[in-house]
């Protein structure tokens, strides 16, 4: 029986999965998009997602936490420099994937990651709306009364 199992191996041994999901981490951070299967994606996913929170309160404790998952030192510092600025504001979901259809040797689902805040194309066409809340409030603007006026007199 497989329950409360949700984990994906990836058919991978512990250590194999934790490096390549560090190597991904670094490689998705340095060009901020990358190409991999479906499943990798979302593991990836999963992986980044706690980092980036981390990186948005810059403290030795959080620096040291992210190293110790990411494990190469240029990474870290362009997460805490350049990202965790760019998504300070974003209370989560920093990550994007795009499914990109199947590839050509074994016909495996192929995924684009990308960080969110970094893609222009999807970021352009959007402007940043109103908050507005459903809760009923009291109206300041007086509207003024019309007078009819009907000039008569030039006929």
């Amino acid at each position: 029986m497989r329950h409360g199992k949700k984990f994906n191996h990836l058919g991978r041994k512990t250590a194999h999965r934790k490096s390549m999901l560090a190597n991904m981490a670094c490689s998705l951070i340095e060009h901020k998009r990358i190409n991999t299967t479906v499943a990798k994606a979302k593991a990836l996913k999963q992986f980044v997602e706690p980092l980036v929170t981390k990186s948005k309160e810059d403290t030795t404790h959080n620096r040291r936490i992210v190293f110790a998952r990411l494990r190469q030192k240029d990474a870290v510092t362009e997460l805490f420099r350049d990202v965790a600025v760019k998504v300070g504001d974003r209370p989560g979901g920093y990550t994007r994937i795009i499914k990109l259809g199947n590839r050509l040797g074994d016909n495996a689902d192929m995924a684009m990651i990308e960080l969110v805040d970094y893609n222009e194309i999807y970021n352009a066409g959007k402007t940043t709306k109103k908050k507005s809340t459903r809760r009923g409030r009291s109206k300041k603007t007086e509207v003024a009364p019309v007078v009819e006026t009907t000039s008569n007199e030039e006929e």
